[in-house]
């Protein structure tokens, strides 16, 4: 009977402690929303991986602009666009966190992301380079520093400041693969004069961890890398991101 209360207790305890660490955890993370209907939320567009002759070519768009209307949703998105003549451009956004936002400086963070976009990019089509929407890779992920774009004197290639992962296919510290932009509508079926969107909605958690600077600093990025040799216009319309502590 002693023995059989013993490890009763004992299980309790350990349920406890559980419990405790979970909730702990629960109310120690910063979860923030950003939804796009509501203007662009702080957010900043950039692109990269270009040299600057190409630039009258790409046809580069980023800007708050009405969600499509076969998506029956009233409201803004935040639309991106460009031809992808370099083999490999990157579209992105980027956003400051703060103390003001609940970032501890120097706290090491586990980054989560939910991401709702619209894409008309079919699944199974053939493109130029790759398809338009398997080889097209949204990523997301966060940085210690702010994601800048500069022209690289060796390259003569505007290039990003962090690691975004190299080509159009990896993960790097800043922004890890979230996956595809096909929208899973057959290639076969849509009208090509006018390829419809289709609201997604994609979760994530970034494969590394991300420290705040010393003063509390913290950059949050998410982006498209193509291997598209063509046109990708993708609507951002919310952005959700938890940071977690590490203990």
């Amino acid at each position: 009977m002693r023995k059989r209360l013993l490890i009763v207790v004992g299980v309790v305890i350990v349920v406890g402690l559980v419990v405790y660490a979970i909730m702990t955890e629960i109310f120690s993370s910063i979860r923030l929303e950003f939804d796009f209907r509501e203007g662009t939320q702080g957010w900043e567009a950039g692109f990269a991986e270009y040299s600057p002759e190409m630039e009258e070519d790409l046809m580069l768009i980023a800007e708050l602009r009405p969600l499509p209307p076969e998506l029956e949703s009233d409201g803004t998105g935040y639309y991106l666009e460009g031809m992808n003549r370099s083999d490999d451009l990157f579209m992105f956004l980027k956003r400051r966190l703060g103390t003001e936002d609940g970032v501890v400086p120097d706290q090491e963070y586990r980054v989560k992301f939910t991401i709702a976009f619209a894409s008309n990019a079919p699944s199974g089509a053939v493109g130029i380079g790759g398809p338009p929407g398997e080889s097209v890779f949204l990523k997301a992920g966060a940085s210690s520093v702010g994601p800048v774009v500069y022209l690289d004197p060796e390259t003569d290639y505007y290039v990003m400041n962090v690691d975004k992962g190299a080509g159009n296919s990896g993960d790097g510290e800043a922004a890890s693969i979230v996956g595809h932009i096909a929208n899973g509508l057959s290639a076969e079926e849509i009208d090509w004069q006018n390829p419809p969107y289709v609201s997604l909605k994609r979760q994530h958690r970034h494969k590394y961890t991300v420290t705040a600077s010393p003063d509390g600093e913290l950059w949050l990025l998410v982006g498209t890398d193509s291997g598209f040799e063509g046109l990708t216009g993708i609507y951002y319309q919310s952005i959700e991101v938890t940071l977690t502590p590490v203990k």
